[in-house]
C-alpha cells in the first residue's frame, strides 16, 4: 500500500503573505487541520489549527480593539509557519509514513511526488482509514487470535486449520518468550465451527 493510494489530494494551499486570520478562516470552514505554504509552486514550510490560535493574542491582553485589529491584519503566516517540512513521497509505503509521523510527532505529511512537486497531504485519519481497511473491518467474519511459536510454518498451520473458511485479513504481533500472534478476520463455509477447529489443531485460541 502506497501513499498516493490513501492521501488527500490537490489540498488546499496559502503563502508566506497569507494573513493569520484568512488562513485560521480557511481552516475553521473546511475543516482542516494544516495547510501546506507554498511560494513559487514549492513547498516552503506548513501551518496547523494549534499554530494559528497560538498566535492570536491572548484574551488577557490590554490591547485596544483597533491596536487588536491592526497587529492581527500584519501578521502573517510566514511568522508562524514550521519549517523544514517533514514530507512523504507518492511512491513510498505507507508505513514508512505513519513511522515518520510518529517519529516527528506530527498528525500528518505534504506529499511530494518524484518531481518534488506537492500533490496531496497523508493524515492520521488516513492511517486509520487503512489500517481498518486491512483488518477487513467492513467484511464482517469473526476475528480471532491465535497465539503460536514463532518458527516457519506456524502461519501455513494456521491456516489450515481454519480452512474450509475464507480468510479476509491476517495482521500479527510479537508475544512473550518466542511467540506470535495472528489476528485474522475469516467469514466463509465453516465459519461457525472455526474455533473449534483451530482449538483442535493445537492451536492456543486468545479470542
Amino acid at each position: 500500500m502506497l501513499v498516493r493510494d490513501w492521501m488527500t489530494h490537490d489540498p488546499v494551499t496559502i503563502t508566506p503573505e497569507t494573513p493569520v486570520m484568512d488562513a485560521l478562516r480557511i481552516i475553521k470552514e473546511r475543516n482542516f487541520r494544516r495547510l501546506p505554504v507554498m511560494e513559487n509552486g514549492q513547498l516552503i514550510g506548513i501551518t496547523t489549527r494549534k499554530d494559528l490560535k497560538d498566535a492570536m493574542p491572548s484574551k488577557a491582553t490590554t490591547l485596544s480593539v483597533w491596536e487588536l485589529n491592526y497587529l492581527l491584519s500584519k501578521l502573517t503566516v510566514a511568522e508562524i509557519m514550521a519549517r523544514p517540512v517533514v514530507t512523504a513521497a507518492e511512491n513510498e509505503y505507507l508505513e514508512d509514513a505513519a513511522l515518520r509521523m510518529l517519529e516527528h510527532r506530527v498528525g500528518g505529511l505534504p506529499v511530494l511526488n518524484d518531481a518534488g512537486r506537492l500533490t496531496g497531504v497523508i493524515t492520521t485519519r488516513d492511517i486509520l482509514e487503512a489500517f481498518t481497511n486491512i483488518l477487513g473491518m467492513r467484511e464482517g467474519g469473526q476475528r480471532l487470535t491465535l497465539e503460536m511459536n514463532d518458527v516457519p510454518g506456524s502461519l501455513a498451520a494456521a491456516t489450515t486449520a481454519i480452512l474450509p473458511s475464507n480468510i479476509i485479513s491476517v495482521a500479527t504481533y510479537g508475544g512473550d518468550h518466542g511467540r506470535l500472534r495472528f489476528v485474522m478476520r475469516v467469514n466463509g463455509e465453516g465459519v461457525q465451527d472455526v474455533r473449534e477447529r483451530v482449538r483442535a489443531a493445537g492451536i492456543t485460541l486468545l479470542d
